[in-house]
């Protein structure tokens, strides 16, 4: 599934489409990270929503379930990707997110864990899952295979 990943993101690249991570919590954190390493290291146009003014703005006015959602209708495009972290895979503002992103064309890849049937694992083209119930262990999972990818997509870049 790894590479999988790669290849969708090095398709985006290619179409000169952006990335877009989000999440909750730490798993808000790892898409951070994630997104600046990507666009420095890799050239890819890499960004998330973890800006205050953002997320209060949007939560006040939409309420927190669709901030996600309204934030990929104003900064979003078609034939963007979309990738959603989420330990439970039940968070109504990360599922509100999948289905905008269905509607707006774009591709999704979800991280999730906890029970083998949370409604995120059903939401993406590709879907990464971690058996465990256990935060930190699925959330330092998704943060080490999230950076497993972008040091795949380093190499590519290393080679162009």
């Amino acid at each position: 599934m790894l590479e999988e990943a790669v290849s969708l993101i090095r398709s985006i690249r290619v179409k000169g489409k952006k990335l877009i991570l989000a999440g909750n919590g730490g798993s808000a954190a790892i898409a951070s990270h994630v997104a600046v390493d990507m666009t420095k290291n890799t050239g890819i146009r890499a960004v998330n929503f973890n800006e205050p003014d953002l997320i209060t703005c949007f939560a006040n006015d939409y309420g927190y379930e669709r901030w996600v959602e309204m934030a990929l209708e104003f900064y979003a495009d078609a034939e963007d990707l979309l990738i959603l972290i989420s330990s439970s895979g039940r968070s109504p503002n990360i599922l509100n997110a999948a289905m905008k992103a269905r509607e707006m064309k774009m591709g999704i890849v979800t991280f999730s864990g906890f029970l083998p049937d949370n409604p995120l694992r059903k939401e993406g083209i590709i879907n990464f899952w971690v058996d465990s119930d256990n935060y930190n262990f699925v959330e330092m999972t998704h943060h080490i295979w999230l950076l497993a990818i972008t040091d795949r997509l380093v190499t590519d870049s290393a080679l162009t």
